[in-house]
């Protein structure tokens, strides 16, 4: 083989192994965490700072690097093919350009498609701190054919132009994004959670997260001081609801230290120390909520209904653990609200969120299916009547029993899980 031969092989060799690092490149960009790299930036060496910083300035530019890589590729390839068809025709006559096209094929598939891009996908963020200096390089190269690329992709989107809501995420897309960073390990478990909650959380209204009326514990107006500090002792809470007459006229909230402090050291009267209550309706978001309770300086609302009386009531104490889960002090009963009875049996506090029923039962429902808040309020609407302790009913594979009742509503319920569930509860 004479030495022009030789160095048609070296080029071509040479093109190969650009093509591989275009691809290499392009996969190694699109699918790059920018947190992982922003991470390897912080715990490596200054010059890795650098490097990472110049990743993730040519990520921000992701079009032009788009253009250079794919306008080099092109021109390797067809480069590639073009030398390679000479080569051989030179070597094997006519049937050379076929040859060249089967090998050629074979060559760029394999070493400069599949391989590189496998090996990039494994660990993008690596192969990008790796491409950046020549990538950067190329783009300087390239110049004149990304401005004519990115001046093309600007005419485009004009004639043809995206409208807002398709390029909007929407929150399913995003919490899947979510869940695909803690299948990578960027995020544990509780992270996750926590971002799934923020997501959720513009969605939330005060009648999603209130204490039912039912459940309130207020004071009379008229009440004596006594029976004041036996409920503050008995409840543990440090804030509670002051009604006239009924707890549908809620005139205000008083505050454990100014009771203490003013009731008891002074022998001032109630209506002294009880603030102004807020007044929400049950459609009012919880972001707005929030900001309602900063401005007014209260930690309590009182969520009105349609008839002017009182829904139920929402702390700040509520609305942040919709954020960061359940909350406990040392005045607090710990309350497991899905207790195991051994088998298939669980025993179910029915003030429960009906969703986290769902979801420790892994059973995907759709949100229009059930309107019901709570496992109270499913249960009655499946049942249709006002329940009674030992009434039951179907729902998918659960088997669902009323085991404890009080004035008219579920207090707890067993549920079973699985097809004979129901025939083992009828056993016993």
């Amino acid at each position: 083989m004479d030495s022009q031969s030789i160095l048609t092989l070296l080029i071509l060799a040479l093109l190969l192994l650009l093509s591989a690092y275009f691809s290499a490149t392009e996969t190694a960009f699109s699918a790059l965490s920018r947190v992982r790299v922003k991470s390897m930036g912080e715990r490596g060496p200054k010059q890795g700072a650098k490097r990472a910083a110049l990743v993730l300035s040519l990520h921000d530019n992701f079009d032009k690097v788009l253009t250079t890589i794919l306008t080099g590729n092109n021109i390797v390839n067809l480069s590639a093919a073009s030398i390679s068809a000479a080569f051989f025709i030179r070597h094997f006559g006519e049937i050379g350009a076929t040859i060249s096209a089967v090998i050629i094929t074979l060559l760029v598939l394999i070493l400069c498609d599949i391989t590189p891009k496998s090996l990039a996908k494994e660990s993008p963020e690596k192969f990008a701190m790796f491409s950046a200096p020549i990538l950067r390089f190329m783009i300087l190269l390239f110049t004149p054919f990304s401005l004519f690329f990115v001046k093309w992709k600007k005419l485009l989107s004009v004639i043809s132009k995206p409208s807002e809501e398709d390029r909007a995420i929407t929150d399913e897309e995003l919490m899947s994004m979510v869940d695909e960073m803690e299948l990578d390990g960027e995020l544990d478990e509780e992270d996750k959670q926590l971002i799934h909650n923020a997501i959720e959380f513009k969605d939330l209204k005060a009648e999603d997260v209130l204490t039912p009326r039912v459940n309130i514990v207020g004071i009379a107006k008229d009440a004596a001081a006594g029976d004041i500090t036996e409920l503050f002792l008995t409840t543990g809470f440090s804030r509670l609801p002051v009604y006239d007459e009924t707890i549908d006229n809620i005139v205000g909230v008083v505050n454990l230290r100014d009771f203490f402090n003013f009731t008891v050291k002074q022998n001032e009267p109630l209506e002294s120390i009880i603030t102004e209550p807020v007044f929400v309706a049950p459609s009012m978001e919880i972001s707005d909520l929030v900001k309602e309770l900063q401005r007014k300086k209260s930690h309590i609302a009182v969520v009105a209904d349609e008839y002017g009386g009182t829904a139920g009531i929402v702390t700040m104490e509520d609305i942040l653990e919709e954020l960061v889960g359940e909350i406990w002090d040392e005045s607090d009963d710990i309350i497991e609200e899905f207790v195991p009875l051994g088998g298939n049996k669980f025993r179910v506090i029915c003030s429960a969120d009906v969703d986290k029923l769902f979801e420790f039962f892994n059973l995907d429902v759709e949100e229009d299916e059930v309107d019901a808040s709570t496992v109270n309020g499913w249960i009655m609407d499946s049942l249709g009547k006002i329940p009674e302790e030992g009434d039951f009913f179907e729902y998918e594979n659960l088997h669902v029993t009323v085991h404890k009742t009080e004035h008219r509503r579920v207090l707890e319920c067993i549920v079973s899980v699985g097809q004979d569930a129901g025939e083992e509860i009828a056993d016993e």
